[in-house]
């Protein structure tokens, strides 16, 4: 038994079905999970795995996914017979625990392709963060439904390579046809939200939605904006905007109807978080929420948001319901703003760029950024550029092209413009004199986008990148809109220019698409 002030919570039981927040919480703490911080979030730590394990992640090779799945380093193949064996050992040691947690949740709030989902799970905080991560249903079924996944998290049972056919001690299956996705031998919760993210973008395109690696907020006037970008590049932080009403952080589908989130709650880096610069996610972190690999002053407990010394990579989930500007039905209308957030640690792109819809398609396959305190295990907390396949290359199981085809229809039905949005470097590169650009600076941009303000200035192209450039935004200085006027040393940004866009050439040889897309992209003529 576990006492509280207020409740007791017996965890007598083999399988706790169900439990709420405030369970999970002191179950976790009395167990040794966690401690609680300051502000009376739960702070856990995730060992030597402080990010997801991309070399340890395999999806059934099957007859539904043989020909469907573009096979790679990132989609690795496995049996249908080791994942069946694998499914019992870690079933077997699960049931054995002297209580495990089961809760009925769902993915997608979308009315008819929504994912029911029963998660099991070892830790108590596990539990908690799926519970937070995951939508939960007004009255959550008990009982198998149809069409219902099944996430078994394990992080005390270990995998053995040489008889396992795995690459470590640690694996990520994704069973499409049974159905269910075994996460074993890692502490890192973020697997079982990613490993539903990738469920959804196999599933969804078949129903005529493209599934976004993006976040999404809207205005006043129900106005929506997308966010795309991999972690670092601000998606999280832009979204939560006190002007505008949050409908997700992170992942969305986007048909011909609109939007719809597929989370109930948000996953937001921590890193140099800042109450001033980041009011509602700083406010949105307290009781109920998760932080993973905070440290905390050992006197107060409060978080040292400016401490990586365990990773770069800190977290913190919490419910959407801890945002009080948010979309209460967790959707929204066909977008009119879509921003590609990427941080160019060259300093050689702008702060903003409009986009053609052939531009569009380029720079979405492309997904050009830097990896700043990756959410991958092993990456360390450098900084590096990467070219990741729809700003979430890691997600998206099917071939590229099917992703890139339907945004192109969807962008054709709406009417959206996008926007290319730099969020990393300026005046220099990253190291060599550069600055990057601050969050009101970005803030400032987004404004104008989507306000509509960027559509009633003049614009200009530069060179090398052909990007059509605003000749002026509101509250952003004007010297800071051309980058190769932020250079001291025009020579110097040349050069640069013409490493990254070589890079950018020598990635996009791999894609198989029309002249007019390729021909959309930075030439170095």
């Amino acid at each position: 038994m576990v006492e509280s002030t207020n409740e007791t919570v017996n965890i007598s039981s083999n399988n706790q079905v169900n439990l709420p927040i405030k369970a999970l919480v002191e179950i976790a703490l009395a167990r040794g999970e966690g401690e609680l911080a300051a502000n009376q979030a739960l702070v856990v730590k995730t060992g030597t795995r402080t990010g997801r394990s991309p070399k340890d992640r395999f999806i059934v090779r099957d007859e539904i996914t043989d020909t469907q799945v573009d096979w790679n380093t990132i989609n690795q193949p496995i049996s249908p017979e080791r994942m069946d064996t694998l499914w019992q050992k870690a079933l077997r040691y699960l049931e054995s625990k002297e209580a495990y947690f089961t809760s009925y949740l769902k993915v997608g709030a979308h009315e008819t392709l929504g994912v029911p989902v029963k998660v099991m799970t070892e830790l108590a905080w596990h539990h908690l963060f799926a519970h937070v991560l995951f939508i939960r249903p007004e009255h959550p079924a008990v009982t198998n439904e149809v069409h219902q996944w099944t996430i078994l998290s394990t992080p005390g049972y270990k995998t053995d390579p040489a008889s396992d056919g795995v690459n470590s001690d640690a694996a990520v299956i994704l069973d499409f046809s049974k159905r269910r996705i075994l996460i074993c031998g890692t502490y890192y919760a973020g697997e079982m939200k990613k490993a539903m993210f990738s469920v959804l973008n196999f599933i969804l395109p078949q129903h005529d939605i493209l599934p976004m690696h993006c976040a999404a907020n809207a205005g006043k006037e129900s106005d929506t904006a997308l966010f795309f970008g991999l972690s670092g590049t601000g998606k999280t932080t832009l979204s939560a905007d006190p002007e505008r009403f949050l409908i997700g952080d992170d992942e969305h589908g986007w048909g011909e109807e609109g939007i719809f989130n597929f989370e109930g709650g948000c996953y937001a880096k921590c890193i140099d978080l800042s109450q001033e610069r980041e009011p509602l996610i700083w406010n949105a972190i307290r009781y109920g929420s998760v932080i993973e690999n905070v440290v905390l002053n050992p006197d107060t407990k409060v978080p040292d948001y400016t401490n990586a010394s365990l990773t770069q990579n800190t977290r913190a989930a919490y419910p959407r319901e801890f945002i009080s500007q948010r979309i209460e039905n967790n959707r929204g209308k066909p977008p009119h703003s879509v921003l590609f957030l990427t941080c160019d640690l060259y300093g050689v792109l702008p702060p903003v760029a409009r986009l053609t819809p052939e531009q569009a398609a380029y720079y979405f396959l492309s997904g050009y950024t830097a990896l700043v305190g990756s959410t991958e295990a092993g990456q360390g907390s450098g900084i590096k550029p990467t070219f990741s396949t729809c700003f979430g290359a890691p997600f998206f199981p099917r071939p590229p092209s099917v992703y890139a085809d339907l945004l192109m229809k969807r962008l054709h039905h709406s009417g959206a413009q996008v926007y290319l949005v730099n969020t990393g470097w300026t005046g220099g590169a990253h190291g060599e004199g550069g600055q990057r650009f601050s969050i009101p600076t970005t803030r400032a941009v987004v404004t104008a986008i989507v306000n509509g303000k960027l559509k009633e200035v003049e614009y200009e192209k530069i060179p090398g990148f052909n990007l059509d450039i605003p000749k002026e935004v509101p509250g952003v200085e004007s010297t800071l809109l051309n980058p190769r006027k932020t250079w001291s040393h025009q020579d110097a940004y040349d050069a640069s220019t013409r490493t990254l866009i070589s890079q950018f050439i020598e990635n996009f040889k791999r894609f198989t698409v029309s002249d007019v897309i390729k021909n959309a992209g930075p030439t170095l003529n």
